[in-house]
């Protein structure tokens, strides 16, 4: 097999450990050049973590002839742009999550995988992880019965602790993250959902900001019924 040589775009904190790294750790692949706008945090990324290229403009990231498949770790307002970028020069990319900020957004990637015949992932990984795994195999064993309803409950304070610390906290800010920290979160566990029980029939909610501490929402409540008969409430 012929590696996979990355390009990062956007090399903040969510590619620290999680992204970034990983692609050294995997058979056949190699993190050969990362980008970010700060010059200074690009140079000091690549110096720490041993990437051989470093870029504060990303089309000349795409242009490095090195790299195979991009990696889009930047806010969701960037998302599309870059994708279809990566897209048009053949190269295969995985996108963060949320993929994009809305719908239209979403399907206008989808397009764009159809019209260059390109391969996009989304970073829905925890389908491949043993605990999920898991849960998946005692549901198909039907271990505790038929499942009737599913309850998801998410509290998190003002300022969580998981979400990592940025300069400007862009993940409350609706024109760079579509939303506020359901954006951010919901996607891992709305796509287990889909993962678990298949395809949804019917699905509404809303959401509003309380507390006014942020652009964002701050309290978003759904529903989804399942084909099979499950319901969801979150």
């Amino acid at each position: 097999m012929n590696n996979i040589n990355w390009g990062i775009i956007g090399c903040g904190n969510v590619t620290e450990k999680k992204s970034g790294q990983a692609y050294n750790k995997s058979p056949n692949s190699k993190l050969v050049a990362v980008m970010r706008r700060n010059a200074a945090k690009a140079a000091d990324y690549a110096a720490r973590h041993n990437v051989g290229k470093w870029y504060s403009d990303a089309n000349e990231l795409l242009n490095d002839a090195e790299i195979s498949a991009v990696s889009v770790a930047t806010p969701p307002a960037f998302h599309l742009e870059y994708a279809i970028a990566a897209l048009k020069k053949g190269l295969n990319v995985y996108v963060e999550k949320p993929v994009t900020r809305t719908a239209e957004e979403a399907q206008a990637m989808a397009d764009a995988v159809k019209q260059y015949n390109g391969k996009l992932t989304v970073a829905h990984y925890r389908r491949a992880l043993p605990m999920f795994l898991f849960i998946k195999d005692l549901i198909e064993k039907n271990t505790i019965g038929d499942i009737r309803t599913v309850q998801i409950r998410m509290w998190k304070s003002q300022n969580p602790d998981l979400i990592a610390n940025s300069e400007t906290n862009w993940r409350v800010d609706p024109e760079l993250a579509g939303g506020g920290y359901f954006h951010d979160l919901a996607p891992h566990q709305l796509d287990l959902m889909l993962y678990y029980f298949g395809e949804p029939v019917a699905y509404h909610g809303f959401s509003l900001n309380q507390s006014g501490a942020y652009k964002a929402d701050d309290h978003v409540c759904g529903q989804i019924l399942f084909k099979n008969k499950v319901v969801l409430n979150g």
